[in-house]
């Protein structure tokens, strides 16, 4: 009898298949909003932090009512730089504004989605959005993958790029530094075909006729899932 697939096993919801967050530093947003974030905070950059759940280096800021946070760095930021966040808070780079107060054309990240959810687009290293444009209370902004999309004026985003641009650049040379790296967050590395398993191991399995029917039903375990489940239909379409 064979082994489950490795489909089922990631659907059981085994350790082996989650993020280690015994080993993640820290949870990463902004402040809530209050009076102070409607005027202007300033805060100073005491620290920096790496975080393997993260590509981006974190900073850790502490704000004039003695609160301390940690926020994705911006590039070029240094120890005991300050900056500001809030609604009248300055145009400068690792500065914290609402959307309605940056400028077009201004480079952001850590961009929120719903307003006050603190941050959650483009925070990876090197990243980077833009401003578009304006409709009356939602801002147009460029995210990293090229797509615009319509944001409230209200959400918040940090002046700047993201830091550890270039990340990318450094090739792995060997596979150990791709193991080490996947590891580090939890991820399922080398994935192997299934072609290349056993035929009791995988439906495309065994060395000769590879394959299986495509045709999978909806209601179907997650290891029948492989091919086109609930397709209409399959194979080119005739003209």
């Amino acid at each position: 009898m064979g082994k489950p697939l490795i489909t089922q096993r990631r659907g059981k919801g085994s350790p082996s298949f989650q993020a280690p967050h015994h080993r993640f530093k820290a949870e990463v947003h902004y402040r809530g909003i209050d009076d102070k974030e409607r005027d202007k905070i300033k805060g100073e950059i005491i620290n920096f932090v790496d975080d393997p759940a993260r590509t981006t280096l974190l900073m850790v800021v502490k704000y004039e009512d003695g609160r301390q946070l940690m926020l994705p760095a911006h590039e070029g930021a240094r120890v005991g730089d300050e900056i500001e966040e809030g609604y009248n808070a300055t145009r400068n780079v690792g500065c914290v504004l609402p959307l309605e107060k940056i400028p077009e054309g201004f480079p952001i990240f850590n961009l929120e989605t719903e307003f006050a959810d603190g941050g959650t687009l483009a925070r990876a290293s090197g990243v980077t959005c833009f401003i578009v444009s304006r409709e009356g209370d939602t801002v147009l902004v460029k995210l990293p993958s090229g797509k615009v999309k319509h944001f409230n004026k209200r959400c918040r985003a940090t002046i700047g790029n993201a830091s550890g641009g270039g990340r990318t650049s450094k090739p792995m040379l060997k596979a150990s530094v791709q193991m080490f790296k996947r590891q580090a967050r939890g991820q399922l590395w080398p994935i192997v075909r299934g072609v290349h398993m056993n035929a009791s191991e995988h439906p495309y399995g065994g060395k000769q006729h590879h394959g299986a029917v495509l045709m999978k039903r909806k209601g179907g375990s997650p290891g029948q899932h492989v091919g086109s489940f609930g397709a209409r239909r399959t194979g080119r379409r005739k003209r």
